[in-house]
């Protein structure tokens, strides 16, 4: 199968980025991405899925927040234009901006139903056909230099036909923040597992007694990594909620349905996830995208100066 499509899930306020979040949408804040540029989030989001392939890309965001969206853009690849003329980096940047408008589209998500019901709303922009499914508080960081990490989820996806999600090796005392999954490994493919039970936050004495995956570390255990390929199916699931009046409308649910009743698969990602919702997110991001890019050698040359400032406050 051909995957042409992502969906961003952005309705959310991101209360937890108070004040910033309260005058600006948290996924306009701005990153320095591993090509050096100034970027919104939701704009390295984007470039992650168009560097996998992708074609066409729709935010479910919040009402009115589509406006809020269109003319924040608009304004950014303006305001690169006129106050630097003849810049490289400006010109790149607003080409970049550009082809993000071309290819952009939104389903607002009327209520904040659940976010199974945030994925929902894409059903009409999806048509019938697979999907990228990323979130917009989360930027990626790959291990790999010629391959993004939502390449290597679409890869498989499309070698095997099927839904696949992206997994971590996650260390047991955070478990409590995902989606945690277990399933018996593919004996030809290293680091893939047909998906058998997942539970969302489990607790720990929940996931020593339903979700050990034998192969991995003493005290780790597969958890979603923040990026999805769903068949259609996965839409006739949430829609079962929704008829009956579930709220909120939950995806983990529609997932352990969709491993029972097709080929779901799990994916260990080489990369790393940075949730920007959290304590110290944001910098954690920009602190890995400067040292995978570009910037590596002044971003730890940076680091390192600090560091040395911090401990030399202390000694004295």
């Amino acid at each position: 199968m051909k995957i042409k499509k992502a969906v961003i899930t952005a309705a959310a306020r991101g209360e937890r980025l108070y004040p910033v979040a309260d005058t600006i949408q948290k996924a306009m804040l701005p990153v320095i991405d591993i090509d050096g540029l100034h970027k919104p989030v939701i704009q390295i989001i984007a470039e992650e899925a168009f560097a996998s392939g992708i074609e066409e890309l729709c935010i479910v965001c919040a009402p009115g927040d589509r406006e809020r969206y269109l003319s924040a853009f608009a304004s950014l690849r303006d305001n690169l234009l006129k106050s630097f003329k003849s810049v490289d980096w400006a010109k790149k940047q607003a080409e970049k901006v550009d082809d993000l408008l071309q290819r952009l589209q939104f389903a607002e998500q009327e209520e904040p139903l659940g976010y199974g019901h945030a994925v929902y709303c894409a059903r009409d922009f999806v048509n019938n056909e697979p999907f990228l499914l990323l979130l917009g508080d989360y930027l990626y960081v790959s291990d790999m230099l010629q391959k993004r990490c939502a390449a290597q989820l679409v890869e498989l996806a499309t070698q095997e036909a099927c839904s696949v999600s992206a997994v971590n090796p996650t260390i047991e005392h955070q478990i409590g923040r995902y989606g945690t999954l277990t399933g018996k490994q593919l004996a030809n493919k290293t680091g893939v597992y047909q998906i058998d039970t997942i539970i969302e936050k489990p607790s720990l004495s929940v996931a020593e007694l339903e979700l050990q995956t034998p192969g991995l570390r003493v005290g780790y255990y597969l958890c979603f990594f923040g990026m999805h390929v769903f068949t259609p199916a996965v839409f006739e699931l949430l829609q079962q909620q929704l008829e009956q009046q579930a709220q909120p409308v939950m995806l983990t649910p529609a997932l352990q349905q969709l491993a029972l009743q097709e080929k779901y698969l799990a994916l260990e990602v080489k990369g790393q996830r940075y949730d920007l919702s959290r304590k110290h997110g944001l910098l954690s991001a920009q602190l890995a995208l400067g040292l995978a890019g570009e910037a590596h050698s002044e971003t730890l040359s940076t680091l390192v100066e600090m560091l040395a400032e911090a401990n030399g406050r202390k000694s004295n």
